[in-house]
């Protein structure tokens, strides 16, 4: 995997992005968050982690021209890069890896 580990809340974010799909903004990706995880995330942290992918080059970000309409406030929306999608598989092949031949440890210990 490249220099740029990612931290298992940033792994979190770009699947939920994924899921979502291109132009999502924070308020989906903490509903997706807590419907997967089953845990509470904060927006804050969610948009933190946000800034810290996009400086990494994992994620972009514009602002919503249209969610400025009538007095709504403009949503910041991102989308995954192709840096980020290939960080996401390389970190999914290390895993899987590491996972091979675990389960029968696992098993072992119930």
């Amino acid at each position: 995997m490249g220099r740029d580990v990612l931290g298992g809340f940033e792994h979190q974010i770009l699947l939920s992005i994924l899921r979502l799909g291109d132009d999502t903004y924070t308020v989906p990706i903490v509903l997706e968050l807590e419907a997967q995880t089953g845990r509470e995330a904060a927006p804050a942290a969610v948009y933190i982690a946000l800034r810290r992918l996009e400086k990494k080059g994992l994620v972009s970000s514009r602002l919503d021209e249209a969610a400025g309409t009538r007095g709504a406030r403009k949503r910041r929306v991102v989308s995954i890069t192709p840096a980020g999608v290939d960080t996401l598989s390389e970190s999914r092949k290390a895993l899987v890896t590491l996972w091979d031949g675990v389960e029968e440890r696992l098993d072992a210990t119930k």
